[in-house]
């Protein structure tokens, strides 16, 4: 599998990244197949860069703030007016609750929205795997204000696992099992920040992937007003071990797992 990072500027889009969106690729049947992970505001201009987005198989919204799913709105637009023709196959959705009505109440135009002419909105549910292509996509409830799901993804005997927005939770020890890579949150600060059940910060996000057995752990969602050397090092003094080093996610880089 590869990971390419859209955007990973946490709650909204920085002056480096746009919001969270992550790119996963692995080969199957004689061809690429695109997962994303989130669609932030900004992001489907950068995704551009890396694909056509006519050429993705399937998106997974981890929850409907607008820092994660904001720029299906934008999709819409390209699979509706491409001046090639409005796209005729539904790009599965898959989400919380309600994905393809809040997405169509942020869309206002000048008749009746049909998210479902464009996009197969597909509930997902806790611990419930689907099968894409070669990926095999286990969402797991996590601990957020609203309905929202860390998402493991495992194609060809490796697994990353992406925490979404999340506090400390139970979910995130079976999420992050064993990953060859651990995507986790941390827009919080310890110290500064002390609201509970929204974000991780970095020491409790190496926490969670100590205790999961992690093998690389990499922080994202990290607002453009935090310094990510502070949520590097609070996670570093938890992320103990030979050769054990706290990454920071970067847009526009891929990443092999």
């Amino acid at each position: 599998m590869r990971l390419t990072v859209i955007g990973c500027s946490g709650s909204f889009a920085g002056p480096t990244s746009p919001a969270s969106c992550y790119l996963v690729t692995a080969e199957h049947e004689g061809r690429d197949w695109h997962l994303l992970l989130d669609l932030g505001n900004g992001a489907l201009g950068a995704l551009q860069r890396h694909l056509d987005p006519a050429a993705l198989d399937a998106i997974m919204i981890s929850h409907l703030h607008p820092d994660h799913c904001l720029d299906l709105t934008g999709l819409y637009v390209m699979r509706t007016y491409d001046p090639r023709g409005a796209h005729t196959d539904r790009l599965p959705v898959y989400g919380p609750a309600g994905t393809g009505t809040r997405l169509a109440a942020a869309y206002e135009g000048m008749y009746e929205v049909d998210f479902d002419r464009v996009f197969d909105s597909r509930r997902v549910a806790d611990g419930i795997p689907f099968r894409l292509g070669p990926f095999t996509v286990t969402p797991h409830l996590v601990n957020h204000p609203v309905e929202a799901y860390g998402v493991r993804v495992e194609a060809g005997g490796r697994a990353l696992a992406y925490t979404g927005d999340t506090d400390t939770c139970d979910a995130l020890v079976t999420l992050m099992e064993g990953v060859d890579l651990a995507l986790t949150d941390s827009a919080f600060i310890d110290g500064r920040d002390h609201i509970e059940g929204i974000h991780l910060s970095g020491s409790r996000a190496a926490a969670a992937a100590m205790a999961a057995g992690a093998k690389r752990l990499m922080l994202t969602h990290i607002p453009a007003w935090n310094d990510p050397e502070v949520c590097r090092a609070q996670a570093a003094a938890v992320w103990t071990g030979d050769g054990r080093e706290v990454e920071l996610a970067a847009p526009d880089t891929t990443y092999e797992i």
